[in-house]
């Protein structure tokens, strides 16, 4: 929980600190934008290892190895004294900060009986969701402060503590119990380069159809498309070989035949489609506040605190209802309640002053319960059915398919909303709180809604079968 604190933090907390950076080094606002996409870019494609690092190195050295690249990073990104050193720092905490996410699930699951995996996760969500509730408020201050670069100084207290935890209580075999063999089997290379370059095309495309060349844009999304398709096409070969023990066959990166199982298919369309819920409105809702509301930073950030104080409270609560409700009915709760909460934007009237931080209160809240619906129970509920030698590859698939959608849904978002702002006459760089403005944002907010129902059917076919829980 301590070592996933700080690689959440490290992903969140920077982007209060691009500002300032970014007049340090007299950058424009796309280079300094680098300094997030670059970290996110290297921690969905490092997801996809961190199976093949735990059978080669165990549990504990790849933990540790991570914690020390995330130390490092946040060190060297506080010291560096040009740009691209800092951005060379951020990839290095990424990739750190991706191979840890699906850990987590891994250990729930293996060190936990059933009737106890749900309180545990929610104590660890619980945790977790403190860091990005808290982290941006303590890095506004300490930027006021100390400066951009105490930002990056934030993980080192969390990394040393998660290294003398992980000495501490940490095993050092492979999942399953097995010990684990430096000399085993060869990382799948070739998936590796070909989900990184469709990751780095998806995710510029996007870019680039949110305020660039819409050419670049057609090339650089039909290239992602491709290197998907031959990436399922080498890993469905690679697994076809890996199961007939054929001689010096690799492990596929990702094994699709998890897919196979329809709870563990229907969670990862779900973690998917919830990825691009969950990150478009975190992008979406500062941006509505102060460019739709006229409302200072500091008031957006008093106003998002308490909702995230409640998804602690959600989450370890949820948590224990986790292991005696079935997944289908917490995550399709959660999934309405998400839904509402951005339909419910449309209530907000610049006509009714008095009414409007009330109402934003109030629901960014049912917003954040819905989260605290879904968390705990999602990654669970989609692996219970697996094998326990297929977990590690399961927690990473579902984590890169989260990632890759919220990615996705920053972009999304931006697209909509400043296709709906043109169509209504505005300009999304310049304030402004006309009241007929705010219908772009509504329309924003509405297309969140529509996905999150959209998710709401893949959630239900995540019922157990009739003969009991697997």
């Amino acid at each position: 929980m301590v070592g996933t604190m700080a690689s959440i933090m490290s992903a969140t907390i920077v982007n209060v600190a691009i500002p300032d950076m970014s007049q340090h080094f007299a950058l424009g606002q796309e280079r300094a934008q680098w300094v997030s996409s670059g970290f996110m870019a290297a921690m969905t494609v490092s997801m996809l290892t961190t199976p093949w690092l735990l059978s080669r190195y165990g549990y504990r050295r790849t933990y540790e190895g991570c914690m020390w690249l995330l130390l490092a990073g946040g060190v060297a990104g506080g010291l560096a004294q040009h740009f691209p050193l800092v951005l060379i720092a951020r990839v290095a905490e990424g990739l750190a900060a991706g191979v840890v996410q699906p850990i987590p699930a891994i250990i729930i699951l293996r060190a936990f009986e059933p009737s106890e995996q749900g309180r545990a996760s929610g104590i660890f969500g619980m945790g977790v969701v403190l860091a990005p509730a808290i982290g941006p408020s303590i890095g506004g201050l300490l930027v006021d402060g100390l400066g951009w670069r105490s930002i990056f100084y934030m993980v080192v207290p969390f990394c040393l503590v998660s290294l003398w935890l992980a000495r501490r209580y940490v095993p050092t075999n492979a999942p399953g119990g097995a010990a684990a063999d430096p000399r085993g089997a060869t990382l799948d290379w070739p998936g590796l380069l070909l989900a990184t370059v469709s990751t780095l095309c998806l995710l510029n495309g996007l870019v680039e159809l949110h305020g660039g060349s819409a050419g670049q844009a057609t090339v650089l999304l039909g290239s992602a498309g491709l290197g998907l398709l031959g990436f399922v096409m080498l890993q469905r070969r690679m697994l076809r070989s890996h199961q007939r023990q054929v001689d010096g066959a690799v492990a596929p990166l990702m094994n699709l035949s998890l897919f196979a199982d329809r709870r563990f298919a229907m969670g990862s369309i779900v973690a998917f489609i919830y990825g691009i819920a969950l990150f478009g409105s975190t992008y979406l809702l500062p941006v509505y506040m102060q460019m739709g509301l006229g409302l200072s930073a500091s008031y957006v950030g008093g106003i998002l605190l308490p909702a995230g104080l409640v998804l602690a409270v959600t989450i370890a609560i949820v948590g224990r209802l986790t292991d005696r409700q079935p997944t289908h009915r917490l995550v399709s709760i959660g999934l309405a309640l998400l839904a509402a909460s951005f339909a419910l934007m449309v209530t907000i009237d610049l006509n009714r002053p008095g009414a409007i931080i009330p109402l934003l209160v109030s629901w960014a809240i049912l917003g954040r319960v819905g989260l605290g619906f879904i968390l705990p129970s999602l990654n669970i509920g989609a692996m219970r059915g697996l094998q326990h030698t297929h977990i590690p590859q399961g927690s990473s698939a579902i984590n890169f398919l989260r990632m890759l959608g919220g990615a996705a849904g920053v972009s999304l978002c931006g697209i909509v909303l400043e296709w709906r702002i043109s169509a209504h006459g505005f300009r999304l760089d310049t304030a402004s709180t006309n009241p007929a403005r705010l219908i772009a944002f509504n329309e924003t907010f509405l297309m969140l809604a529509a996905v999150c129902a959209l998710a709401l059917v893949a959630a239900l076919r995540l019922r157990e079968h009739q003969t009991g829980r697997q």
